[in-house]
């Protein structure tokens, strides 16, 4: 069998080991013809079907088509394509749905066998954009997240690691009266910030494959993400047009070139977004020492 080219996203780092949003460059479609153990390994959930648009969610447990999980990514979807400004979804996503996390970890253990344990993946290929998970106790987390990968991925022609890492740990964070922060991403930059740690935007984006991300580079992703959509008209404006650059399949320039020219310094005021805006208790603690 010929190869072809897979995109793989792992729910982030924290999950289970360091390091992670796993990226593999080529695998070979080998892969499924050798490595399933038995009917059930192999089995994709299936006898249950949800489809929303362009969102389809098969799952081996019975689900009704007003699941509140299911109808979230839906609105999901509409909120990422809205705040984004993302064009027309090209390609449908498929969320397959295991019954439990034994089940889970069968099939990918057979499936893809190379890959370290993760509660869910986003796996694209040519033929298809597909997220894997299972009904647990932080299914909701988790399939926002590989949801945000496969919109994105299903939308643009170029993603680049950062801000796929980024936007995914962004939208993973359901809204509420927090404006969306992660407490333990804001609290790790805190401690780093008091520690020595500078952002690097142009550091970070020379980062092209998984294996190079250190745990504060998803941090520090996620908090680019979220300085650049939240503090400012002008922040949010240059991040819009870098996406609206990655709609074309040209690649698109640096993004920290770019940011640099609109917004000179944006690695101070970041580092200013971190300390004030996202309101740590790292942050409340250094202050009061100051006084």
């Amino acid at each position: 069998m010929p190869d072809v080219t897979q995109h793989l996203q792992s729910n982030y780092w924290r999950r289970r080991l360091p390091g992670v949003a796993l990226m593999l460059a080529v695998m070979t479609a080998t892969i499924g013809c050798t490595l399933f153990r038995g009917p059930e390994a192999s089995r994709l959930p299936s006898q249950h079907t949800v489809r929303r648009g362009m969102l389809e969610v098969r799952s081996d447990a019975e689900m009704a088509d007003d699941d509140p999980r299911i109808v979230e990514l839906h609105e999901l979807r509409d909120e990422v394509r809205a705040l984004l400004r993302l064009p027309e979804q090209k390609r449908p996503v498929t969320v397959y749905l295991f019954r439990d996390e034994a089940r889970y970890t069968k099939y990918m253990e057979a499936r893809y066998p190379n890959l370290p344990a993760r509660r869910a993946f986003f796996i694209g290929t040519p033929g298809e954009l597909a997220v894997y998970a299972y009904w647990g106790a932080q299914v909701r987390e988790d399939l926002r997240h590989e949801y945000t990968h496969g919109l994105l991925h299903a939308s643009l022609h170029h993603v680049p690691l950062w801000l796929d890492e980024g936007l995914a740990e962004y939208f993973e964070v359901i809204p509420d009266e927090t404006g969306r922060i992660n407490q333990d991403h804001a609290e790790g930059l805190a401690e780093m910030l008091l520690n020595g740690w500078r952002p690097d935007l142009k550091r970070l984006e020379q980062l092209d494959d998984v294996s190079e991300m250190q745990r504060a580079d998803y941090q520090e992703s996620w908090a680019w993400v979220h300085y650049l959509l939240n503090e400012s008209d002008s922040s949010r404006d240059v991040v819009l047009s870098y996406l609206a650059e990655l709609q074309s399949p040209v690649s698109p320039p640096l993004f920290a070139t770019q940011l640099k020219a609109e917004i000179p310094y944006a690695d101070d005021r970041l580092t200013a977004y971190i300390t004030t805006a996202l309101d740590t208790e790292v942050a409340r603690v250094s202050v009061s020492r100051v006084e």
